[in-house]
């Protein structure tokens, strides 16, 4: 999906987005999705909302860094009707242990995408080394 123009791109996320209507594991399909994206240097400053792209910014910059990956992640389960009802938020964590900025997406207050690129993590499991930093919970997308 990331090497395609514009318009291709947009066609191919809602592809996906459909497939996750009915995915037995949608939050491991994001995952993986995401997982293959180009990685740049932080792209967004995570903590002022106002810089945060929309959905369609985000495909049309297609430029990825840790946050924004966390942000694509989110509007690709918002935008389908299965999680309609779903409650999302952002959640910026400091690892006490690793000196390592952690950008968290908790779904439902109960699956975590972010603390581990290949696995779903629930929110019980997070360590106690993570020092929250900021949470915004995410408005739905018109």
């Amino acid at each position: 999906m990331f090497n395609k123009r514009y318009e291709e791109r947009l066609i191919t996320w809602a592809g996906f987005r459909d497939s996750l209507e009915d995915a037995e594991e949608p939050f491991r399909q994001v995952q993986e999705l995401y997982n293959t994206c180009p990685l740049v240097s932080m792209y967004t400053d995570p903590y002022d909302i106002s810089t945060w792209p929309d959905p369609w910014q985000l495909v049309e910059e297609n430029q990825y860094c840790e946050f924004r990956i966390v942000l694509a992640q989110c509007y690709s389960l918002q935008l389908t009707e299965r999680f309609t009802d779903a409650k999302f938020e952002i959640h910026i964590y400091v690892d006490q242990d690793k000196s390592d900025m952690k950008y968290l997406l908790i779904i439902n207050d109960e699956h975590v995408l972010g603390y581990d690129r290949y696995e779903v993590v629930s929110k019980s499991s997070l360590p106690e080394t993570l020092q929250p930093q900021m949470s915004h919970l995410m408005h739905t997308i018109q």
